[in-house]
């Protein structure tokens, strides 16, 4: 499985690690991912996901049901 969140899109980051003496070499930037199980009481189903922790934040704010609709519009989950 791919290190990808289902609800926001943010996926792995590249960059450098700079030492002191200014070397660098390439490193990843992980997100923050949970895999969480959420139930859904407009389709009274429950779904497992792996989300961020601003995922998780967004799904407190606007609800999950609200969070999914938005999620597969914008292509980030497939169902």
């Amino acid at each position: 499985m791919s290190r990808i969140c289902e609800i926001t899109g943010k996926k792995v980051m590249f960059g450098n690690n700079v030492s002191h003496s200014n070397k660098k070499t390439k490193r990843r930037f992980y997100p923050n991912l949970h895999v969480k199980k959420f139930y859904i009481p407009e389709e009274d189903t429950w779904v497992t996901l792996k989300v961020s922790s601003a995922a998780l934040r967004n799904i407190d704010k606007k609800g999950i049901y609200a969070c999914i609709k938005e999620a597969r519009e914008k292509g980030y989950l497939k169902k």
